[in-house]
């Protein structure tokens, strides 16, 4: 039984080794770039930050969780299937509370593209990961594929994001006088 349980998974091991590597990876190149911006004082407010930083971290680490959770040996796939399916649930939920951060944030007005990869994309995103757990079970092969993608997905949207804001950055420093009146 535990070979039966064991064989879908394993196939995936190595992806999820390095889809999971990664994210870690990038979650410490965005505490790079909040640290850097908060020093140059170009993060906006606390809800700016919730609405456009905070969920890139919860995206790599999203994409962190699965790829843990998808290399541990689980005694039965329906086990796996209820630890991916509360991510993607607490995913879904997430990106409901970060699309209500970014209508009353001030600082920033996002374009439609911020909201295509910033609430769009993750909303999907974790809204398959939820329907994929519930057939992992019965269609683990077909769920498995799913989840993949749903993992890339959700770290090029980390991706992106991060880009984004570093960009956002960087051009809101050189349109800013500085303390010496002087735009950089």
């Amino acid at each position: 039984m535990q070979q039966a349980i064991a064989s879908p998974l394993a196939a995936w091991e190595n992806f999820y080794v390095i889809t999971g590597s990664a994210s870690a990876a990038l979650t410490g190149l965005q505490f790079v770039v909040i640290v850097l911006s908060a020093e140059m004082n170009r993060l906006g407010n606390g809800s700016t930050t919730r609405a456009f930083g905070t969920p890139t971290i919860v995206h790599f680490c999203a994409v962190l969780s699965i790829s843990a959770l998808l290399n541990a040996p689980w005694p039965t796939l329906s086990s796996a299937a209820i630890a991916l399916g509360a991510c993607g649930a607490a995913g879904f939920v997430y990106i409901v509370l970060v699309l209500r951060h970014a209508q009353r944030q001030t600082y920033y007005v996002p374009v439609l593209e911020d909201w295509i990869w910033h609430i769009a994309l993750p909303l999907i995103a974790y809204a398959a990961l939820l329907l994929a757990a519930v057939f992992l079970e019965r269609e683990p092969v077909p769920s498995l594929f799913v989840i993949g993608g749903i993992v890339l997905l959700l770290l090029f949207v980390g991706i992106h994001n991060a880009w984004d804001s570093a960009v956002y950055i960087a051009q809101q420093r050189r349109q800013r006088p500085d303390e010496s009146g002087e735009h950089h």
